[in-house]
């Protein structure tokens, strides 16, 4: 159970609404980019050509992998149940734009709101959560960040909203940090129902 009442959700892309196949051992390599660096911090510390011409190779990677995606479960069936239940939703992703729009567009996501690592700064910063927040003039701990990764989850205890971790049945040692944690998209709309049950009953009585 979300432990505040739920009143917006901000998502992921890659392996929360869509499937990925990024490789990063591959990405680091073509970029010489050391293991224990994360890939976008080094491309920023690069001279300013090797760092347009790394960018440049960055997406290529992305747009290759954008064109195989597909749409995870429960992802359509989550989207539609915050729609009825008039809770917005945005995108919050480290893609580049054009590979972002691509999975968005041939996945058939019906979230218009998109915030890339070109509008803030990447994850786990917590600016687009925040700017999400202003713009929906509403208070951090009643977002809801979901991913399924680390960095999804720092940049919500960063933002301090709460947190979803979508796991696809894998042991994964940081699941502790989540507010509340799914093996499937589908697993947090149902917790979202029973939620929004209860509330409509208290309300009621």
């Amino acid at each position: 159970m979300l432990p505040h009442k739920l009143l917006g959700v901000i998502f992921d892309l890659d392996n929360t609404l869509v499937s990925s196949n990024l490789n990063f051992d591959d990405i680091r390599t073509a970029l010489r980019c050391p293991k224990n660096i994360d890939v976008l911090d080094f491309v920023d510390t690069l001279p300013k050509k090797q760092q347009i011409l790394a960018n440049n190779l960055l997406v290529e990677f992305e747009l290759n992998d954008a064109l195989n995606t597909k749409k995870l479960l429960g992802t359509g069936e989550l989207i539609e149940l915050l729609s009825r239940l008039g809770i917005p939703c945005a995108i919050v992703t480290r893609n580049c734009r054009e590979a972002a729009l691509i999975k968005i567009q041939r996945n058939n996501i019906d979230i218009e709101l998109l915030f890339t690592r070109a509008d803030h700064k990447a994850k786990p910063a917590p600016d687009a959560l925040l700017h999400l927040a202003k713009l929906w003039a509403l208070p951090v701990e009643n977002l809801l960040y979901v991913g399924d990764y680390l960095y999804d989850l720092q940049a919500a205890e960063n933002a301090h909203t709460m947190s979803c971790l979508v796991t696809h049945l894998e042991v994964v040692e940081y699941a502790s940090m989540a507010t509340i944690v799914v093996n499937e998209l589908t697993e947090l709309s149902h917790s979202i129902e029973l939620t929004f049950a209860r509330e409509t009953t208290c309300d009621s009585a």
